[in-house]
């Protein structure tokens, strides 16, 4: 008769398979002017293609504002450096097609994801904040966060 603690631990609900995938990810956060970060990224052995050199991760962000005001997300801007040491700058309006409005001790959590053609890198990022009564901009920084694959031979980040 096989080991049952051999066997791996599947569970038949989707929302507690992704809260205990989310539990056990990599967290990287960062708190800039009372607002804090929080990232959490994923491999994606489905969407990749390692003999084609397409390495794919979704990641997890929590915004949570802190601060005593409300404040809208205006734009972000993202360094993602692969494996190799290139450089690809992307900006943007919002994130994930919106523009969120986060309220004082609110938070805001959105996925995405990114492709790399090496097995590893990084990401790190800024996003553009406005505070719509005072009309105050201000930057909030994103963490550095790793992006490595079971494809690399070892961890590099």
């Amino acid at each position: 008769m096989p080991d049952k603690s051999s066997q791996p631990h599947l569970l038949a609900d989707p929302e507690a398979a992704m809260a205990e995938a989310m539990e056990n990810a990599p967290r990287f956060s960062q708190i800039t002017d009372d607002v804090t970060v929080t990232v959490r990224t994923f491999w994606l052995d489905d969407q990749s293609q390692p003999e084609d050199h397409r390495f794919a991760w979704a990641y997890h962000i929590c915004i949570e504002n802190g601060r005593k005001d409300t404040f809208q997300l205006i734009s972000r801007s993202w360094e993602i450096v692969d494996g190799l040491g290139r450089t690809e700058h992307v900006h943007g309006d919002g994130v994930v097609g919106e523009q969120p409005i986060i309220g004082s001790k609110d938070q805001y959590d959105y996925t995405s994801g990114a492709m790399l053609t090496t097995p590893s890198g990084f990401m790190r990022g800024t996003y553009h904040m406005l505070e719509p009564v005072s009309g105050q901009r201000f930057d909030v920084h994103i963490p550095t966060f790793s992006l490595d694959s079971p494809h690399e031979a070892g961890l590099l980040h």
